[in-house]
């Protein structure tokens, strides 16, 4: 299926690896002209140079800007130029007991995982609307439904960005402009895999038990999620042809989530 987004503009927060790589890759095997962005400009150099190697055809450029803060999103938009496709991509995880999450760190989660695509939505979505085309996906999670005991602060800030992307697609009525959110389950995507690593070498067990270990009981893949796997969603929704797609939550969880909707 040709999913026409040859030529298509799109920018990905936080894309040098993992779920946002994998989504600049499928996009620029489309033939999209993908913008990397990462916060350190080696990284972010290092990202465009993979890419410009396995999608020659494409056009590929980066940007890097931290984007934990209003003046780091406002500098990346005054660079970036308008675009068809805005994925918010960036966001923060770990593992912490509620009680030891101080109010500046909440603040941290809360600038990342929420504000980030509140501030590029609010800086790019009127272009599309006045463009008449574009999409807006938000990468989330199925720890926004189901939210874990001991990652409060992690789903409590993607409820709210899931929240935001539902009532995004309002604005977009009657427009070819849609907003949809992808909610992903655990996938082995850069940072997880090192923790995995970390894990097993503190423990002196094979990095591959531990991690067939920590596959949810409620997977019906009974298997970590690959990022390529979530971006094939995306790339989807990133498309033409996912126009009668507005406003929903898609879930990409491997099956974690035991609700029927």
């Amino acid at each position: 299926m040709d999913l026409q987004l040859g030529g298509k503009r799109i920018f990905i927060s936080g894309s040098t690896q993992g779920i946002g790589f994998a989504v600049a890759s499928a996009c620029a095997t489309e033939g999209a002209n993908v913008i990397i962005n990462g916060r350190e400009s080696a990284g972010v150099e290092c990202a465009v140079a993979r890419l410009q190697t396995t999608s020659p055809s494409s056009q590929v450029s980066g940007i890097a800007a931290d984007l934990t803060d209003a003046g780091g999103v406002q500098s990346l938009l005054d660079n970036l130029g308008p675009v068809d496709v805005l994925v918010n991509n960036v966001g923060q995880f770990d593992v912490r007991p509620f009680m030891e999450i101080s109010d500046e760190a909440w603040q941290r989660y809360v600038d990342v995982n929420l504000m980030s695509g509140v501030r590029l939505a609010r800086g790019l979505l009127d272009g599309m609307l006045t463009r008449n085309w574009g999409r807006v996906i938000f990468i989330g999670t199925e720890s926004a439904v189901d939210v874990p005991g001991d990652m409060i602060h992690y789903g409590a800030t993607k409820a709210a960005s899931l929240a935001v992307s539902n009532g995004l697609a309002k604005l977009t009525r009657g427009t070819g402009v849609t907003v949809n959110t992808v909610l992903g389950g655990p996938t082995y995507s850069d940072g997880v895999a090192r923790v995995v690593e970390t894990i097993a070498s503190a423990r002196a067990v094979p990095t591959d038990d531990l991690k067939q270990g920590m596959v949810r009981g409620t997977s019906l893949l009974q298997r970590f999620i690959e990022p390529e796997e979530i971006a094939d969603v995306v790339t989807y929704l990133a498309s033409p042809r996912s126009s009668a797609i507005n406003g929903a939550a898609l879930r990409a969880d491997g099956g974690v989530l035991t609700t029927l909707l």
